[in-house]
């Protein structure tokens, strides 16, 4: 299997797109801006999908369904919510299709026009807080703490597989709460979930913040992020949650009765992540060698390869393989044996490192005589022989190094490409000679920050809440600044 992948230093972005596709984990479809996850992909997918799944049924969510298409009525509702999705809507006008009487094929039958257009949904907010509005009666009826697992339509016309497509997989959670206090809580604390999956199972450091107002979801009061670098030197965010106040309830009449029997509007929030997060994976830890994954989300762990000549080789060598399975199994590894006699082991060797399988062991007929194994580690390509007895603790043990390995590698780089400047002149300079995180000081206006997002093209991509406030200048207009913003480039 030859890789020949475009190297990061080449072209990063070509890199990206030939590693997805000969990684075997995503391809364009038919349907323009539409992907095909392919199984490889989906199962990292899956396995990202599961973790957080039990994240949020830790913190008390529930799953539920609703519907994927949306009364275009209900987007009329909440006009800042309308104004943010209205260019990126899908919809649906008509319900039947009819044999063309001229004999050109399939076309819309123009009798079956809908009353009222569906949109197909960008996210859900309006069909749910509807829904809402029979569910919450009363105080014991709150918090209300659901979550979806989805698609979604945004039409995108410049699309890049997993990172913006027009439709996409995800998770929205939508909560309703008694109290303002309760509801930021919620969406703080679903930001930190968030943080906490990507650090702990991404292995990809983020930093946690506020989005500028100009910058927060359509609807919402605050917007809360986690931002991430990729190794290019720009920003991926990677996780949102918002505070809505009180516009849906408002907006869907969705009361409460409190215990003193007065009727409230409810108090809300959302909060997302998609498969957008397929894409920060790779694009933190890869290599010009294929994907490299945190042995938390590989699909398989360990592969297991035999190198042999005949039969009787075979034979000795499957006896101690499967038996090194099932002891990596016992412990909770997951481990692939690849016996498959239609590849040689060179090219089995190049189609895990390209897809990036932590620890691949490979077993010859030496290493039976000897009582050895090799091992190799994807993420320093660093091999070694260990002997047979003791792979099992030498294994566990890795999952566990090149899990912080990565996270380290990550961090580091952030560390090195995050620039405190004083300057608009320095900003520019850092911007298009080195990359990454910028911190600035800002005056907090709008006008200022889309100047300088038309002027460099970097915007403010979080005012981060674990840093220090530290007063100064705005190195734009030299306005008074409480404190730092991180600028970047960004996906």
């Amino acid at each position: 299997m030859a890789k020949n992948l475009t190297t990061r230093d080449e072209d990063y972005s070509k890199w990206y797109n030939e590693l997805v596709v000969k990684a075997d984990m995503a391809e364009n479809s038919g349907v323009r801006g539409c992907m095909v996850i392919k199984p490889y992909g989906f199962a990292i997918w899956e396995k990202m999908q599961a973790e957080l799944d039990r994240m949020f049924k830790e913190t008390g969510h529930q799953n539920a369904y609703f519907p994927l298409f949306i009364p275009k009525s209900y987007f009329s509702k909440e006009a800042s919510h309308v104004d943010g999705f209205a260019k990126e809507c899908a919809v649906v006008t008509h319900y039947r299709l009819k044999n063309d009487e001229d004999g050109n094929g399939i076309v819309v039958d123009p009798d079956a026009k809908l009353e009222e257009e569906l949109i197909v949904r960008p996210t859900s907010e309006t069909i749910i807080w509807d829904t809402y509005r029979k569910w919450i009666q009363s105080y014991r009826d709150l918090p209300l703490l659901i979550n979806q697992w989805a698609n979604v339509v945004r039409w995108e016309m410049r699309t890049r597989l997993f990172l913006r497509t027009a439709e996409f997989l995800w998770q929205e959670g939508h909560t309703a709460h008694a109290t303002e206090k309760e509801a930021i809580a919620e969406a703080e604390q679903m930001m930190h979930v968030y943080a906490d999956f990507a650090e702990n199972y991404m292995a990809m450091p983020v930093i946690k913040g506020l989005k500028t107002e100009s910058e927060r979801f359509a609807g919402a009061l605050e917007t809360y992020c986690i931002e991430a670098l990729m190794q290019d030197g720009k920003a991926l965010q990677a996780g949102t949650s918002h505070f809505l106040g009180q516009n849906f309830a408002k907006a869907f009449d969705v009361k409460y009765a409190t215990k003193e029997g007065h009727q409230e509007h409810v108090w809300a929030t959302s909060w997302g992540v998609s498969t957008r997060l397929m894409g920060a994976l790779i694009m933190t830890h890869s290599d010009d060698n294929g994907l490299v994954l945190p042995p938390k989300l590989a699909p398989e762990q360990v592969v297991i390869v035999p190198i042999y000549r005949n039969d009787e080789q075979l034979d000795a060598i499957n006896e101690v393989a499967k038996e090194l399975q099932q002891q990596l199994k016992a412990k909770g590894i997951r481990v692939k044996y690849d016996d498959r006699d239609t590849q040689k082991p060179g090219w089995k060797f190049n189609q895990y490192e390209l897809q990036g399988v932590p620890v691949r062991i490979a077993i010859g007929p030496k290493d039976i005589e000897k009582g050895t194994v090799e091992l190799a580690r994807r993420d320093t390509l660093q091999k070694q022989f260990v002997n047979r007895d003791e792979v099992v603790g030498v294994v566990e043990g890795l999952m566990i190094e090149i899990q912080e390995n990565l996270y380290t590698k990550a961090l580091n780089y952030r560390t090195e490409h995050t620039t405190k400047v004083e300057t608009y002149d320095k900003f520019k300079t850092v911007l298009e000679e080195k990359g990454g995180f910028i911190a600035a000081h800002w005056d907090g206006s709008s006008e200022t920050e889309e100047q300088v997002k038309n002027e460099t093209k970097a915007t403010i991509r979080c005012i981060p809440i674990d840093a220090d406030n530290e007063a100064g200048t705005c190195m734009v207009t030299g306005k008074p600044s409480k404190r730092r913003v991180l600028f970047a480039k960004a996906y």
